[in-house]
């Protein structure tokens, strides 16, 4: 690794430790009534010897990394960063914490949506899909022992897998406005409808979200659903809706970037838990780097601003 390399990587851990340190504070202030104090019933916890803040920071900064694993990423840290982190615990432990604190980054995951949500105007178009997340090659379903009791079989227009689905709604910046994951064999207009009740306004999908009646749910709801064609049926619309359409396809650049940037479709988790959190992680890293580009984008539009004023 170069020097400038490592530079970079410093800078994008710094932002990321500020980012993460400054959000979890702010929680903690707002449900410190909630926060239940030790007692005789309740003893404290032993604390670890790395802050929350530094571990979920060490969690997102995996995704910046390039490393597909913990193991080769638990070794870059105490190759390069041990400085930084002289209490890092063994690598068994690193990974129990990492698998533990998905919950935090749940927090931090709605955190983002919601920001992202509000910055979003009703009258602006979303985009809805869906992409499969294989939990191991379809020929070894049966002897996969992860996710057997909740992976299912399913076919795409890529083929058969076996494993889940990720079910996303995103803006024309394609932020992630909401997701769910869900076993493989739910119907993608049902994997919609668990994540467009903060959605209002035009939801722009392909030709797996057709049906009347699922056009008439969204209309009652407040809701526009615009969707392709199948190839055999014969439907005008406007030059707009089109665009719209094309447009829609913009959405897999976010799958791209989640499965070849962060590496979400994963099969070398060996639970359950280490599974999903290994899916929330790498969201919430897309996440965090659409945040970033926000803000760039803010402040280049102020500079550009300035500079035609004077």
């Amino acid at each position: 690794m170069t020097l400038s390399q490592q530079s970079n990587l410093d800078t994008i851990l710094i932002t990321i430790f500020c980012f993460v340190d400054d959000f979890l504070k702010g929680v903690v202030r707002s449900i410190a009534y909630a926060l239940r104090r030790p007692d005789r019933n309740t003893p404290p916890t032993p604390t670890h010897n790395l802050s929350l803040s530094e571990l979920c920071s060490l969690a997102l900064f995996r995704f910046f990394t390039g490393h597909r694993n913990w193991k080769d990423f638990y070794q870059h840290v105490k190759t390069y960063h041990e400085h930084d982190f002289p209490t890092l615990p063994v690598y068994e432990n690193f990974v129990r914490a990492m698998n533990a604190l998905s919950t935090v980054a749940l927090l931090i995951l709605h955190g983002f949506m919601h920001f992202f949500r509000n910055v979003t105007q009703t009258e602006d178009p979303k985009f809805a899909d869906s992409t499969k997340l294989a939990v191991c090659n379809i020929k070894r379903e049966f002897s996969n022992k992860v996710a057997q009791r909740i992976a299912k079989k399913s076919k795409s227009t890529m083929g058969w897998f076996y494993g889940f689905k990720l079910h996303i709604i995103c803006n024309e910046l394609m932020q992630i406005l909401n997701f769910r994951i869900t076993t493989a064999t739910v119907d993608d207009r049902k994997g919609l409808e668990m994540i467009w009740n903060d959605i209002f306004g035009m939801i722009v999908a392909d030709a797996g979200y057709l049906g009347d009646n699922w056009q008439k749910k969204a209309h009652n709801l407040g809701k526009h659903l615009l969707t392709g064609v199948r190839a055999n049926m014969k439907k005008i619309m406007t030059e707009t809706q089109h665009q719209l359409l094309k447009l829609r396809q913009g959405v897999e650049t976010v799958f791209s970037v989640l499965k070849l940037r962060f590496g979400i479709e994963s099969t070398l988790a060996r639970s359950e838990l280490g599974l999903f959190a290994h899916y929330i992680w790498s969201i919430t890293a897309y996440q965090f780097k659409k945040f970033i580009e926000y803000f760039d984008r803010q402040r280049l539009s102020q500079n550009v601003l300035r500079l035609s004023e004077c």
